[in-house]
């Protein structure tokens, strides 16, 4: 890359790294959708895309780590297949589904989504309490599917895995021990499938490389803060997140 190029991309992929890393070290899927759009300012979003590929696989690892004593299998268990059902599609559909037209589905959706949760927290009827919902195969293999769709196709697959589980009111340790799990395991499925369709040549894999070390203390950094939040205020900052990345897919996605 020339000099130029060089100070460019690292002036945007800095900082987009050290927000996906507060992301998968259990702070809120919000920051983690800004990684990709901040690269692109340096380089197309195809490669941005490819680039944070690995960078996502050892974040997940360091992750995994800092949360290997805390899970819900069950709930992992439940909306893993969907996941990998949405990987699927999403390597046999990406020559003909728009990706904007996802952004828009997945935006309304989740807007609508934590509205809903605001308003009975905080609304008129916040007194009452909102009981959590089970386990539903069927939500589970939708918003599983979807989930993993949009991390195929934009590494945007947290609003639906949210949208599933986040009203469930798991433990917040054992939500974001089962929320690293699946996405850790749907990372390392989309490498095989991003091999067939080119896109981890060398360059992007070197550009990989140099960010490690900003991936790794940012998501060490996010664990840290996480294993520190009650159910109080975790589940309040978590919608608030959600809805950000709602506002931020939905302006991604619109025609202009």
């Amino acid at each position: 890359m020339p000099d130029t190029l060089t100070m460019a991309f690292f002036a945007a992929a800095i900082p987009a790294v050290m927000l996906v890393g507060l992301s998968k070290g259990g702070i809120g899927g919000a920051f983690g959708l800004l990684g990709v759009p901040i690269m692109s300012l340096a380089v197309e979003p195809v490669q941005a895309a490819a680039i944070f590929l690995p960078i996502l696989i050892v974040m997940d690892m360091v992750a995994l780590w800092s949360w290997r004593n805390f899970n819900d299998r069950k709930t992992l268990l439940i909306i893993l297949p969907g996941g990998v059902i949405g990987i699927a599609l999403g390597w046999a559909t990406s020559a003909y589904v728009s990706d904007s037209a996802l952004r828009l589905v997945i935006a309304t959706v989740t807007i609508l989504f934590t509205l809903r949760y605001f308003w009975q927290v905080y609304g008129s009827h916040s007194n009452r309490q909102i009981a959590p919902l089970p386990h539903r195969p069927v939500a589970a293999t939708f918003w599983g599917a979807l989930s993993g769709y949009a991390s195929f196709v934009a590494h945007a697959g947290g609003p639906p895995f949210q949208i599933y589980v986040l009203p469930m009111r798991l433990d917040p340790k054992s939500y974001t021990g089962a929320s690293i799990r699946f996405f850790a395991i749907v990372n390392a499925v989309k490498v095989v499938p991003y091999l067939m369709l080119g896109a981890l040549d060398r360059q992007n894999l070197t550009m990989s490389a140099t960010l490690l070390p900003v991936a790794l203390l940012s998501t060490i950094a996010g664990a840290a803060v996480v294993k520190h939040l009650k159910a109080e205020t975790f589940y309040p900052m978590t919608y608030g997140l959600a809805l950000i990345a709602g506002l931020k897919l939905l302006w991604d996605g619109l025609p202009f």
